[in-house]
């Protein structure tokens, strides 16, 4: 590998307005997706408390939201969390947590393609109301279809794409909010009503609680990928900040009224329970039981898109890592192209998609995973997208240490309405703790090798190797990060006694 030179293509510097960067953190976290596709998961180890792991859940992305506020008010880069923790704690760290933020967006990228294909064939079996057997797609179809035309969008530039992600998502946000308003001017399921315990422990213990957390943080995950914007957003330093606030802002509190709506509109009993967790399409379910068959229709369709809308905001971003590692020479120099016509790094961006079809396809044939869910496609998502939240707590752990350092090592003065030195230190402090209690209660129940989340470890593991390999150019890559990311003069001498 070689270093980074002149000879490498460089982002449009500044020019994107705020809008885009929210849209691609929004996208990326998927709301509609995430609310129909991820509570099932949680069922058999939580029971009813989904909503309470959810207000947990929140409380530490917010933890981790204010680590990433902090840094990227000073150091805004394509490479996200690479450089944030590489121009602080040092290059070879800051390349570790990279790969590991990388393992993730890749994992959500693999995922989503299949959870796509598992929504458009619950779309076909809604259209078939009725049907005995309603006609399905072997799930490899759409999968290759949506592959497709995700070549084709996320090769344009990033403001038509951003218009797109917003469309896509804002429907999905409305029709939730709707359906439920419905739910509650209904008071929930008949047989079990407005039942607020599920806020309690009544449903399951502390470690299960804690342990489904994991889920949690893999419906917010994506909510600093706006991070990876930095270096083609205008006024950087405070819009990228402002895009993770608004991104966490809106989903937080959208995530928690929804899935307990979810929750008492299924009921809390164990029938209701088991439907819930039965069900390919949360939302599409409830809308059809309370609304009708056209609105099921509706919010199925919403979902369906949105998962494909998250699938090419992960790809978006895992190219502009791939574009980071290529031009520091932690990668092939092929990726660190822009193509002239998008200003973006499409060559890289396409080959994430290419290979989320091509793992996607490995699963249909050899007929792996195998989960408890019933439907092969959501096994794929559930396998790469819970490995990929491990990667990214991994990752967040990381930046929270980054936070600390940057903070405790620098005569620290509030900057743009920032919080003082104690807070600074104890606020990614409490979070680090979060993480690690999270990381714990979600690996020590995995009962084989190949867990989803044994998986995540696998493949930091893979990142530590090559970090401890390219030893030899870290140097480098510490002096092209602090010139990439255009440190004022104060904070590069922060960054200089770090090193």
């Amino acid at each position: 590998m070689t270093v980074a030179n002149a000879e490498a293509d460089e982002l449009p510097r500044r020019r994107l307005p705020l809008w885009v960067a929210l849209a691609l953190s929004v996208a990326t976290v998927g709301p509609t997706l995430a609310m129909a596709g991820n509570g099932q998961g949680l069922i058999s180890t939580v029971g009813k408390s989904i909503p309470l792991v959810f207000v947990i859940g929140l409380v530490g992305v917010s933890l981790v939201a204010y680590s990433f506020v902090r840094l990227t008010r000073h150091l805004n880069h394509a490479g996200s969390a690479y450089a944030l923790v590489g121009v602080t704690v040092g290059p070879r760290v800051g390349f570790f947590s990279g790969f590991a933020m990388l393992g993730a967006y890749l994992g959500f990228s693999i995922g989503t393609l299949a959870l796509t294909a598992a929504f458009a064939n619950s779309l076909l079996a809604e259209a078939q109301k009725g049907v005995a057997h309603p006609f399905q797609l072997p799930w490899l179809v759409p999968v290759l279809i949506t592959a497709a035309a995700s070549f084709v969008l996320t090769g344009r530039e990033a403001r038509l794409l951003a218009k797109v992600l917003l469309v896509i998502e804002g429907l999905g946000i409305v029709a939730m909010v709707v359906l439920a308003a419905v739910i509650f001017a209904r008071g929930g399921a008949p047989a079990t009503g407005m039942d607020f315990s599920v806020f309690s422990l009544s449903g399951g213990s502390v470690s299960a609680v804690l342990g489904g957390v994991v889920a949690a943080f893999l419906c917010w995950a994506g909510f600093e990928a706006c991070a990876s914007m930095g270096e083609e957003t205008a006024d950087a330093e405070h819009n990228i900040p402002r895009a993770l606030i608004g991104t966490l802002a809106l989903t937080g509190v959208l995530f928690v009224v929804v899935m307990f709506a979810q929750t008492i509109g299924f009921g809390t009993d164990k029938a209701g329970l088991d439907a819930f967790e039965r069900s390919a399409n949360t939302l599409g379910d409830l809308g059809n039981i309370y609304i009708g068959e056209f609105f099921s229709l509706l919010v199925i369709l919403t979902a369906t898109v949105s998962a494909f809308g998250c699938h090419m905001a992960t790809a978006a971003t895992s190219g502009r890592m791939l574009f980071a590692f290529g031009r520091d020479g932690l990668g092939p120099k092929a990726l660190a192209h822009i193509h002239p016509a998008t200003g973006g790094p499409r060559r890289a961006t396409w080959l994430v998609v290419g290979l989320a079809a091509a793992v996607n396809t490995i699963c249909w044939l050899t007929g792996w995973p195998v989960a408890d869910t019933g439907n092969p496609a959501i096994d794929t998502y559930f396998l790469f997208a819970v490995a990929g939240s491990v990667c990214l707590m991994v990752c967040y752990l990381l930046v929270e240490i980054a936070a600390m350092w940057f903070v405790g090592a620098s005569r620290f003065t509030p900057v743009h309405g920032g919080v003082g030195k104690t807070a600074g230190l104890l606020l990614p402090a409490l979070g680090a703790v979060f993480i690690v209690a999270v990381l714990w209660f979600s690996v020590k129940d995995s009962t084989t090798w190949l867990a989803p989340p044994i998986l995540g470890l696998y493949w930091c593991a893979i990142g530590v190797a090559v970090a401890v390999a390219a030893s030899r150019v870290a140097r480098q890559v510490g002096a092209a990060l602090a010139a990439e990311v255009g440190l004022p003069s104060e904070v590069r001498t922060v960054s200089a006694q770090l090193r």
